[in-house]
């Protein structure tokens, strides 16, 4: 008698590259310099970009009121296409735009890090779930002037049904295995950080 393989069934708890987008909110050259942790949630949002690439997970931008805040940092800008401009403090509406011309592949998982985590990266959490999308957060990866804001601001998601994890956590459960070329890129961009 022979034993088949066991059926593998990924829990839809994790992240898929398949399933997901990554959206990176309001990284810009005049709020930047007001945050403590700018240069980890910075760092970490470039390796999200880099491991997104990586896996063929599609990247969205925004801006909030660029003529004011300047443009998306240049570490980030590089690597990103155009990013489109808002004034709503939600990103939901702008990325529903680009999501629209997606629409068949359905996609229903969204990775949100930016700035600030208190204002424009909630309430676009939270339209986001509104609107029916699995959302998580990278606490590491997203950042507010003041640490209770950001604190608030990880427990207000949490509680409204985001997922918080980290940026090595969204990267591997992207990666999914070891032992691909893809594997050898991502645990180099989790070295870096």
């Amino acid at each position: 008698m022979t034993r088949s393989a066991p059926i593998y069934t990924r829990s839809h708890e994790l992240l898929s590259r398949t399933e997901s987008r990554l959206l990176i909110v309001d990284v810009q050259e005049k709020l930047v310099p007001l945050i403590a942790s700018a240069a980890r949630m910075t760092s970490n949002c470039r390796r999200l970009i880099q491991g997104a690439k990586i896996v063929g997970i599609p990247v969205f931008a925004t801006e909030q009121y660029p003529t004011g805040l300047g443009s998306t940092v240049g570490p980030l800008k590089e690597l990103l296409g155009e990013i489109p401009d808002k004034h709503r403090f939600s990103c939901a509406e702008i990325l529903g735009w680009g999501l629209a011309a997606e629409q068949a592949d359905n996609r229903y998982q969204i990775v949100v890090a930016g700035i600030e985590g208190h204002v424009c990266v909630l309430q676009t959490v939270f339209d986001l779930l509104a609107a029916g999308y699995q959302v998580f957060v990278p606490a590491d990866a997203i950042a507010s002037r003041g640490e209770l804001d950001w604190k608030i601001a990880l427990d207000r998601m949490a509680a409204g049904g985001a997922v918080i994890t980290t940026t090595e956590s969204v990267l591997f459960e992207w990666c999914e295995q070891s032992g691909t070329p893809e594997f050898k890129q991502i645990s180099h961009l989790i070295k870096q950080g």
